[in-house]
């Protein structure tokens, strides 16, 4: 069954991606409208007596946090291996669509909530420096037969180097910042990477700080999403972007069954055997149901203040790219 939803899921990948591809090079036009400015929807600074879910479990508020963290400190060690077993290896490719969709220049700062071990802001980076990279080899071959002007150009450019762009890993659990600073060590990635312990639901930053925002498969864990989406907002600088990669509803009902079936017959037990955690890995199939579909999420982020909200559905919607800006 593994060999065949990792097929269906491949083939409805590619043609979303190739979706994504059409609306990047403009032959897709969405309207882009200003965002219904609201209050969060149901949060509140007095969380005594307030509940919400832990997977399909109801619990206090004040509890959720503690049990999430838990969760992904039991989990760390084998977070990355595990993903590629629960995932048969999509996941590496929807991260991928996610710097397309970004497509960000050199120079750029980046803010990876929620960002675990890293995954994001590793390819955040190495793809403004291959994009640097293209640019050169671009201004080369426009010039066959330079100038003393353009040499000099050039060669002062040269100096100066490739623009420094910048990635925070920022993440509340400091067992998954452990394994990530492992990971950029074992890589050799270290200029321009800086990892934070924070809460996203309470950003350790000043506003208007950084030119991207991004939450990949966080989002659904924090106990008040309202109030993350208004700290991106926050941190964001004007004309700044928020991107969430999550799990969210799919759309195909054959795929539907097969990957509920996956879900909660498959993975459960993949937790056991390769992070001897069923548990944690019950909860995270039970909190993908309980995250809101794509279009009541996109309210959300409008509410939050967010400008041009939209989605792209990836794999028949298992998981999906919402985007906004900061105007």
């Amino acid at each position: 069954m593994a060999a065949s939803v990792r097929t269906l899921a491949l083939r409805t990948f590619r043609e979303s991606t190739r979706n994504i591809q059409q609306v990047s090079r403009g032959r897709v036009k969405r309207s882009c409208y200003p965002a219904r400015v609201a209050v969060c929807r149901g949060y509140s600074d007095g969380t005594e007596g307030k509940s919400t879910h832990f997977g399909f479990e109801t619990v206090p508020e004040e509890e959720k946090a503690e049990r999430v963290y838990k969760v992904f400190e039991s989990v760390a060690e084998k977070y990355d291996v595990m993903n590629d077993a629960m995932s048969l290896g999509v996941h590496r490719l929807w991260k991928d669509t996610l710097l397309h969709v970004m497509n960000p220049q050199p120079g750029l700062r980046l803010l990876d909530a929620a960002g675990g071990t890293g995954d994001i802001s590793f390819r955040f980076l190495e793809y403004t420096r291959s994009m640097y990279e293209r640019q050169q080899r671009q201004k080369a071959r426009s010039s066959q037969t330079p100038s003393w002007s353009d040499i000099a150009d050039h060669y002062a450019s040269n100096q100066t180097g490739l623009p420094q762009s910048r990635a925070v890993v920022c993440d509340i659990n400091k067992e998954m910042l452990k394994v990530g600073k492992q990971r950029a060590e074992k890589a050799g990635i270290s200029t321009g990477l800086s990892w934070v312990a924070g809460d996203a639901e309470e950003l350790p930053f000043d506003d208007d700080q950084f030119d991207i925002y991004t939450i990949a498969f966080g989002i659904r864990n924090v106990t008040h999403i309202e109030q993350a989406l208004q700290e991106a907002l926050r941190v964001l600088k004007p004309g700044g972007r928020f991107l969430c990669l999550e799990f969210s509803k799919v759309s195909n009902p054959v795929l539907a069954r097969l990957y509920d079936a996956y879900s909660f017959q498959m993975i459960p037990v993949l937790g056991e055997v390769i992070a001897g955690d069923w548990k944690s890995y019950q909860y995270l199939v039970e909190s993908i149901r309980k995250f809101p579909d794509q279009e009541t999420f996109k309210e959300m982020i409008e509410d939050a203040g967010f400008f041009c909200v939209k989605y792209f559905n990836l794999t028949g919607g298992i998981v999906s790219i919402h985007s906004g800006f900061k105007l």
